[in-house]
């Protein structure tokens, strides 16, 4: 049950809702751009097996978050979330999350421990970043540092963080935002074998970070954020999925 973190050995692939056609994003060597192909099957099974997911978002992106979280299911790796916002609101964001999605969300606590089903949220007033643990595993840190791109929290903050502790197995995601925050960072992941999603033009309130992202040949995919999750899954289980073509 939502509140009760329990560790899975398998977690299900689910498909989202509904599907856009993914629209182009400038990028010097342009990434693989998706359309909705035929949905994974629901009883599908893929292992847990150390991926942590990373979203960074600004400008219209609390409601690219809801969306994205309420189509992932319950049982998901770790998510760690930087949204920029200020600090009196980051709780309040938090709550209305775990309220509506299935995986459980809260504002991050620095040294806490992450766990499947659970995303963290970067509280206002600090950055996040993802540390490993001694014993095994990832701890939250939190941090109230300088700025950093004239934000605190910091997509890049975050992103870079998750290029050096998770390396390969992270998957990165940036959705709609002013400005050029978390696209270094996001470029660091790639290039450390992250596997990276930017949330298309067409369906961004402003097409801003993950254009920046684009430009800088830090993404693989670029798919619509009615796709975004559904894509997030579909990577975690590629390993066991057979290829499938793009219509």
């Amino acid at each position: 049950m939502k509140g009760d973190v329990v560790q899975k050995q398998f977690f299900p692939i689910v498909a989202p809702k509904s599907t856009l056609q993914s629209s182009g994003a400038a990028r010097s060597t342009p990434p693989a751009q998706t359309t909705p192909s035929s949905q994974p099957s629901s009883s599908r099974l893929i292992p847990y097996s150390g991926t942590i997911i990373f979203i960074g978002a600004s400008t219209g992106g609390t409601e690219a978050i809801r969306e994205v979280l309420t189509r992932l299911p319950a049982e998901v790796p770790p998510i760690l979330i930087v949204q920029h916002m200020p600090a009196m609101f980051t709780g309040s964001f938090a709550q209305r999350l775990d309220s509506l999605s299935a995986v459980s969300v809260h504002e991050a606590l620095d040294g806490e421990r992450i766990e499947p089903g659970v995303a963290y949220l970067a509280p206002g007033h600090s950055h996040l970043s993802i540390k490993r643990s001694p014993g095994g595993g990832y701890h939250c840190v939190l941090a109230r540092s300088e700025p950093v791109n004239r934000h605190r929290p910091s997509v890049d903050v975050l992103f870079h963080s998750a290029a050096e502790e998770v390396g390969r197995s992270a998957i990165g995601v940036l959705l709609t935002g002013m400005g050029k925050d978390g696209a270094v960072g996001l470029l660091r992941m790639e290039e450390a074998g992250a596997w990276t999603i930017g949330q298309d033009q067409a369906s961004c309130v402003v097409y801003g970070m993950p254009r920046e992202a684009a430009l800088l040949g830090a993404l693989k995919e670029v798919v619509p954020l009615t796709e975004v999750a559904r894509h997030v899954m579909q990577r975690l289980g590629a390993f066991r999925l057979p290829h499938r073509s793009h219509a």
